[in-house]
C-alpha cells in the first residue's frame, strides 16, 4: 500500500488541518508495517489558485514544513516516509499534460471546485465564469497527477474530496482501456471521520476560506483573540448551559482529558459562569497543550537551512522513482 498526503500552504495551520489529517497522517506511520510508503507534500502549485502571494508561498511553505516536523513527521522520516515538495517535482507536471488527454471535461465541468464557485457567481447575478481561472478548472487532473505519479493507493480524504479521487480513478482508467494495459492502480479514499470535523469560531467548518481559524501557532495574544471571539448564544451567566452543544466546549474537548471534561461539563450544568469564563479556560488549556509542540515548532523555524536540505533531499529520492514510472508511461503512450 502507498498512502499519499498533501496539505496547500495557503496560510496558518489550524487545529482543524492539525486533528482531522495531520496527526492522523503522522500517526498512520506508526502504526502500520514497513512494507507502507507514505509520501506527505507541501502542495505549493495548487495555492497559486488561490491568489497567494510570493513571499507568502515561501512563508507558508516553512512554516507548514517546520509544522509537520515539529507534530511528529521529524522522527518518522526515513525508508518508507518521504516529505516533499510539489514544485521540487517536475515529473508530476508532465504527467498532468498527459492525464489531460484522457480528463473528460463533462466531468471535470460537475468537479465540486469548479461547480461551487460557478454557482456563487450566478447567485451573485455575475457572469457565471467570472474570476475562474484554468489552474482551478483542471485542479481535479493536477491532483490525479500528485497521487499516480507516485503511485499511491490510498488517499486520506474529506468528504468533500472524494469526488476528486473518483475523478482521478476516471482519469487513469481511461488511460488503462485506452492502451489495453494496467499501468495505473485504482485509487482507494480513506475517509476521514466526520467527528474530526472541527467547528470554527464562527460555528461553520474551521476553513482557512472562513477565517474561523484557531492557528494552532499564532502568536498567544492573536490566539486569545481568536478564542474570545468564538460565537455563543445569548444565555446569560446563571442559566444552565448544555455542553453537548456548545462549540467552546467541543474544542475544549480536542485537548483536554476525560476528567477535565467531566468537571467542565458539570459547571456548564451548574449554571453560573459565563460565555468569556469559558472562553478563558479554553485559551489556557490550548495554550497548555500546544506548548511542546510550539517549542519543537520555533527550533525548525530557526533552521529553515534545514528544512530545505531535508525538502530537497526527500523530494530527490521521490525523483528516482517518480521518473522511472513516467519513463514507463511515457514508453506505452510511444513517447521515448
Amino acid at each position: 500500500m502507498i498512502t499519499l498526503t498533501g496539505i496547500k500552504p495557503t496560510g496558518e495551520i489550524h487545529i482543524g488541518n492539525f486533528f482531522s489529517a495531520i496527526q492522523p497522517a503522522i500517526d498512520r506511520v506508526t502504526i502500520q508495517n514497513k512494507e507502507q510508503v507514505f509520501f506527505y507534500f507541501i502542495a505549493d502549485y495548487h495555492a497559486i489558485n488561490s491568489g497567494v502571494l510570493p513571499q507568502d508561498i515561501k512563508r507558508y511553505t516553512t512554516h507548514i514544513a517546520a509544522t509537520w516536523l515539529a507534530l511528529g513527521l521529524d522522527e518518522k522520516i526515513g525508508n518508507n516516509c518521504f516529505f516533499y515538495r510539489q514544485s521540487d517535482i517536475p515529473e508530476i507536471f508532465e504527467l498532468t499534460t498527459i492525464l489531460m488527454s484522457f480528463a473528460k471535461k463533462g466531468r471535470i465541468n460537475g468537479a465540486h471546485s469548479y461547480k461551487d464557485k460557478v454557482q456563487k457567481n450566478l447567485e451573485e447575478d455575475k457572469d457565471p465564469d467570472k474570476n475562474i481561472n484554468m489552474g482551478l478548472f483542471t485542479y481535479p487532473i493536477l491532483m490525479a497527477a500528485d497521487i499516480l505519479v507516485v503511485r499511491a493507493t490510498q488517499v486520506p480524504v474529506g468528504k468533500d474530496q472524494v469526488q476528486h479521487i473518483e475523478i482521478a480513478n476516471d482519469i487513469s482508467q481511461s488511460f488503462n482501456h485506452f492502451y489495453k494495459k494496467n499501468i495505473f492502480e485504482k485509487i482507494e479514499p480513506i475517509l476521514l471521520d466526520d467527528s474530526a470535523v472541527i467547528l470554527g469560531t464562527d460555528g461553520r467548518k474551521m476553513s482557512k476560506s472562513y477565517n474561523n481559524t484557531l492557528p494552532i501557532f499564532a502568536e498567544s495574544k492573536k490566539l486569545k483573540k481568536k478564542v474570545m471571539s468564538i460565537t455563543t448564544n445569548s444565555q446569560g451567566i446563571e442559566e444552565k448551559k448544555n455542553p453537548n452543544d456548545c462549540n467552546i466546549f467541543n474544542i475544549y474537548s480536542l485537548f483536554a482529558t476525560e476528567t477535565e471534561k467531566k468537571e467542565l461539563a458539570k459547571k456548564y450544568l451548574a449554571g453560573g459562569m459565563s460565555w468569556g469564563e469559558t472562553k478563558t479556560i479554553l485559551y489556557q488549556k490550548f495554550e497548555e497543550y500546544r506548548l511542546p509542540y510550539l517549542e519543537k515548532y520555533q527550533q525548525w523555524l530557526q533552521k529553515e537551512n534545514e528544512i530545505e536540505v531535508l525538502l530537497k533531499e526527500n523530494s530527490n529520492k521521490m525523483r528516482v522513482k517518480a521518473s522511472q514510472y513516467l519513463k514507463e508511461i511515457k514508453e506505452v503512450i510511444g513517447i521515448f
